[in-house]
């Protein structure tokens, strides 16, 4: 998937999370990422992270700590 997908989808969830109290939304997106996302977008996603995470929301950047990595091949 493009970057500008990636980073779109990703900021939509933390959107929804961002009325939440803080705690929660971290692990609400946390969760929603690590069960929803396969793991080729979860990586795509690291690799953003990695990059700088250019245009992906605090939140996003705040739960990647907790979304379930992936398993190198």
């Amino acid at each position: 998937m493009s970057p500008e997908k990636m980073v779109r989808m990703a900021n939509q969830i933390a959107t929804f999370f961002e009325s939440k109290p803080h705690a929660e939304g971290v692990t609400g997106v946390a969760l929603h990422i690590s069960d929803f996302w396969e793991p080729r977008m979860r990586k795509q996603l690291f690799d953003h992270i990695a990059a700088g995470g250019e245009g992906l929301k605090p939140l996003i950047l705040e739960a990647a700590a907790n979304i379930r990595p992936v398993k190198a091949a």
